[in-house]
């Protein structure tokens, strides 16, 4: 019996992960987050702007706080956002407490870019809908046309993943929270 409650402990710390939202001292990607990243490079604003047809030619991954969201075509959601870098560490505030920790991006922004997005239902409306402030990994490729109000790109996604506001944190929280 000792055994059984012993494997069975195991399993579950196992079967834990980082949760939706990251809560993890590393950045943990999903399964299929893993698998739309296979061959995708980490999206370059300034690169981009040197060599958009080479950008083109293959899959793209960003990182990006949400700072407009419209209808899009096809009933996709046409997101802007600031794009920022995912930072290698996650902020925590208890060392000892995984579930404190969250997700951390630079406070300082790349530049802007949009994506377009075919939203999740429970991502469509609602206090955790992906809206103004929340954070957003996409990966797709870019399309032909640019922004017509900034001139930015446009990312078609093809995966995205999603965190609600104050469930990730920029690393200028540093000073609140540990590492």
């Amino acid at each position: 019996m000792k055994r059984f409650a012993i494997a069975a402990g195991l399993a579950l710390v196992a079967c834990g992960g980082a949760g939706p939202y990251g809560h993890a001292p590393k950045y943990v990607p999903t399964a299929p987050e893993e698998d739309a990243l296979a061959g995708a490079k980490d999206y370059d604003p300034v690169m981009f702007a040197r060599e958009p047809e080479a950008w083109r030619k293959h899959s793209a991954s960003m990182f990006g706080v949400v700072t407009g969201r419209a209808p899009g075509p096809g009933g996709a959601a046409y997101v802007t956002v600031s794009v920022r870098r995912l930072e290698p560490r996650n902020l925590c505030s208890n060392k000892n407490d995984d579930d404190t920790c969250r997700v951390t991006i630079s406070a300082r922004d790349f530049g802007v870019a949009h994506a377009l997005l075919t939203l999740r239902p429970e991502d469509e409306t609602g206090e955790k809908s992906v809206g103004v402030g929340s954070l957003v990994r996409v990966v797709g490729v870019f399309g032909e046309e640019v922004d017509p109000n900034d001139g930015a790109p446009v990312l078609h996604g093809k995966f995205y993943r999603h965190w609600p506001r104050y469930h990730y944190v920029t690393n200028a929280a540093s000073d609140l929270m540990r590492q």
